[in-house]
């Protein structure tokens, strides 16, 4: 009896542990890929997933998106430079069917393609433009890496290339070619400096003589109307002045030169002319003196001796 419960026991904890092994909880990032009785059947998951004990065989296949470290490379330009590479290599399954029946194992299969890869595409660029354009790099190593995971249903997202060592001598003639570079541009840098300033001494006097000029222009023009205001002021002044003041004013004038004892008088050709109205106002007023103190005399007493003469 007792043997009956301990072979009935283990029958019942044999049938439990295939029960439970059968059902299987897969994650939103996993995926499992069953076959049957050794034939491809389908993918299942995520959420619970049943099997058939002894029938069914599951693989698990992960979804998330890996890196694979590939280690330092030496590979040879394409001018015959030795350099050293190491890089990253960023893939997310998209098939977990073809993942799983194609490539037996992804990350070595993914690290010698990548090498050889790698070795290829660096063999067809020159040194400096294998140290200067890591991103045309990134995205050759990249595509040509997918073509050939694409069949093992793997996307390659990424490459980055974390380091490039060249040679010991070509960094010293690096360093060498980078500190004349920089003496370079310093020396054109200076020599920029210096004549940005001498056209801003230049185009600071031009602006100054400009300015002086347009000050002395408004300076003279600001004269000469002055000169002419007090012109037509002097013009204004001597229209209003009638010929009895001008002669008196010369004759004012004579007197003041007679004062001096070694005076010297010179007689302009017009003192004749200013003395004309001048003789004929004595004139006038000589005339109308004479007709006021003579006796009336009849006219043929002023006619007769004239006529007697005659």
């Amino acid at each position: 009896m007792i043997v009956d419960i301990v072979i009935w026991a283990v029958v019942l904890v044999v049938i439990l542990s295939t029960l439970l092994s059968s059902i299987k909880v897969v994650r939103e990032y996993q995926r499992l890929v069953v076959f049957r009785l050794g034939r491809l059947l389908k993918t299942k998951g995520p959420g619970l997933v049943f099997l058939i004990p002894i029938v069914d065989r599951a693989v698990w296949a992960d979804l998330r998106e890996i890196y694979l470290e590939i280690p330092r490379q030496t590979c040879i330009t394409q001018d015959n430079a030795p350099i050293d590479i190491d890089f990253l290599i960023y893939s997310r399954v998209i098939d977990p069917a073809l993942s799983v029946v194609q490539v037996n194992n992804f990350a070595g299969a993914s690290q010698g393609i990548a090498t050889t890869t790698l070795r290829a595409v660096i063999g067809d660029i020159p040194l400096d433009d294998v140290l200067a354009k890591r991103e045309d790099i990134n995205r050759v190593l990249r595509s040509k890496l997918d073509e050939v995971t694409e069949r093992w249903g793997v996307k390659v997202t990424s490459v980055e290339i974390r380091e490039i060592v060249p040679p010991r001598e070509i960094q010293d003639a690096m360093n060498r070619q980078m500190s004349a570079e920089r003496n370079r541009r310093a020396m054109v840098t200076e020599s920029e400096g210096k004549r940005q300033s001498t056209i801003l001494v230049a185009e600071g006097d031009k602006q100054s003589r400009i300015l002086r000029a347009e000050g002395e222009r408004q300076s003279a023009i600001l004269q000469a109307e002055g000169y002419a205001a007090a012109l037509e002021r002097v013009f204004g002044s001597a229209s209003k002045v009638d010929e009895k003041t001008m002669v008196l004013q010369y004759l004012d004038a004579m007197k003041e030169i007679g004062a001096s004892p070694s005076a010297k008088y010179l007689f302009p050709m017009e003192l004749m002319e200013f003395l004309k109205p001048l003789r004929r106002y004595a004139e006038r007023a000589t005339g109308d003196a004479a007709a006021a103190g003579a006796p009336d005399v009849p006219p043929e007493a002023r006619t007769g001796p004239r006529a007697t003469a005659g």
